[in-house]
């Protein structure tokens, strides 16, 4: 399956890995670095960098904090992950609290995810 990579996003996206979040680092370092399929960081796909792309489970994870809950930025979400699942990609959302506080619920939850 082709997705579209937009190089322009590149020096963006090293920049992201080298400044995670407290929550992004968490579930890498703790979860996903070492998870049975290989996980990409803040992977460029067409105009957007998702937090973490699986591609042989054509799964997206997005941690999203506080700003992720204005009108505009919950629109604007929405808008991104309908244009992800286009490419057949599944996205699933989490919030920074959920996985600071219930790293464990969050592991059950992508463990338990059935690929397309």
């Amino acid at each position: 399956m082709y997705l579209p990579y937009n190089k322009n996003l590149v020096t963006r996206a090293k920049e992201l890995r080298k400044n995670m979040t407290l929550a992004e680092k968490k579930l890498w370092y703790e979860y996903l670095r070492n998870f049975k399929y290989r996980v990409h960081r803040q992977r460029p796909i067409d105009n957007f960098i998702v937090d973490f792309y699986c591609p042989q489970l054509k799964l997206v994870i997005e941690i999203d904090g506080d700003s992720h809950y204005t009108e505009n930025a919950q629109e604007y979400d929405r808008q991104r992950t309908e244009i992800l699942q286009g490419y057949g990609l599944k996205v699933i959302r989490f919030h920074n609290h959920d996985v600071l506080d219930n790293l464990a619920g969050i592991v059950t939850i992508i463990e338990g995810y059935d690929p397309p």
